[in-house]
């Protein structure tokens, strides 16, 4: 079997991950009862559908056109696109002209918005909250990486793995946050996206507890700021950091941005359950990742393989656009043997939010589990601390 196949295999594999990962999990499900209410719950693309104002997209780029595409097949027209007033050249999107963000608001209150970009820009996110009390905002759900919708009936058909990690978190605040964010991904009403997001925790400091003895592997390091923002956190003082970051132009800034640190070993490779080569699609930034469709190959490392060379981390940090289920994988000796404290990605994939906690709770029952949602629109930043 070639890289791609092997990876469109592996692909296959996570659209079903949450039956299996069920399956692997109840042998340590807790029995804690769930409350956890979604019932009546309207789902974005049938809000829209219904909605009497005439619509207008708020963005350009890929996740705009997931979201025309979604649209059309469910044949809902929108009225044109708009964008940031910086942003505007007098271009085109999608067959529409783009206007200003600034025409649109000076609009009487007969156009509702359909945000279509993510940002976690304090500016931008008070700019679209602002527009959201003079007119209907919606921000409809459409997942980073994978197909599928999380709709209200794929919620419902995957309840029983949503109810076990939701009687598994440890604190109130993590369950508050899971709730929002599941009626959130339904809904697109920023109104639990805002509940989610208040009293936001960080796993640095707020929840982890970060010694001076910290072996700290970063996957999915990026340019190095995750491996800055842990060694702020423990002032400078740490056993030793491995940073992977795939992408050739990140790591090159990952190289610079870390220069002057001590102990660092940088690893330009892509975390996967096996050390081995994979197909990679090249995007120069936090949207690279390991694709069936990539052009390019990379080499990848299991996070297990540092333990033939006698290091165990201690505090990993996942975040490695959409492969984190099989990232975890290749921990999973790591994780069952050492605990090492771990903060992962729940929001590339509809199933992340699910799956992988059930999968690390099959592989290492004594764990706690926490979650938390930094401010960002549509929900992304949504993480899982476990320790």
């Amino acid at each position: 079997m070639n890289h791609k196949e092997q990876l469109t295999a592996d692909g296959n594999s996570l659209e079903s991950a949450g039956q299996n990962i069920t399956q692997s999990a109840n042998a340590n499900r807790e029995t804690a009862n769930s409350t956890l209410e979604i019932r009546g719950l309207i789902n974005s693309w049938d809000a829209m559908r219904k909605e009497k104002h005439p619509l207008y997209l708020y963005g350009m780029g890929d996740g705009a056109e997931k979201i025309i595409s979604v649209l059309s097949s469910k044949g809902i027209e929108i009225a044109g696109v708009f964008a940031s007033d910086d942003f505007v050249r007098g271009q085109s999107f999608a067959g529409y002209k783009v206007r200003r963000f600034s025409d649109i608001v000076r609009r009487a209150d007969d156009a509702a918005v359909v945000v279509a970009f993510g940002t976690d820009k304090p500016d931008v996110i008070k700019r679209i909250e602002d527009m959201a009390k003079k007119r209907t905002v919606y921000v409809p759900d459409v997942p980073l990486v994978g197909g599928g919708l999380f709709t209200y009936e794929y919620c419902m058909l995957h309840m029983e793995e949503i109810s076990q990690v939701y009687g598994m978190l440890a604190d109130d605040d993590s369950r508050l946050v899971y709730e929002n964010i599941i009626k959130f991904k339904i809904t697109g009403n920023l109104d639990f996206l805002a509940a989610a997001t208040s009293g936001y925790k960080k796993p640095y400091g707020n929840i982890l507890t970060l010694s001076e003895d910290e072996v700290f592997a970063d996957l999915g390091a990026y340019n190095g700021d995750t491996v800055k923002e842990f060694a702020e956190c423990t002032h400078g003082r740490y056993e030793k950091i491995y940073a992977a970051e795939p992408d050739v132009k990140s790591f090159r800034k990952l190289c610079r941005n870390t220069e002057s640190m001590r102990d660092i070993v940088l690893i330009n490779k892509a975390a996967w359950s096996i050390s081995g080569k994979v197909p990679f699609d090249a995007q120069s930034g936090r949207q690279s990742a390991v694709s069936a469709g990539g052009n390019n190959e990379v080499d990848t490392l299991a996070v297990d393989e540092l333990l033939k060379e006698g290091t165990v981390p201690s505090l990993i940090k996942i975040d490695v656009e959409g492969s984190e289920l099989q990232a975890i994988w290749g921990a999973s000796k790591t994780i069952a043997e050492h605990t090492p404290k771990m903060t992962v990605a729940l929001y590339h994939r509809n199933e992340d939010i699910f799956a992988l906690p059930l999968l690390i709770k099959s592989m290492n029952p004594s764990y706690k589990f926490h979650i938390t949602h930094s401010p960002c629109i549509p929900a992304w930043e949504t993480n899982l601390t476990v320790f």
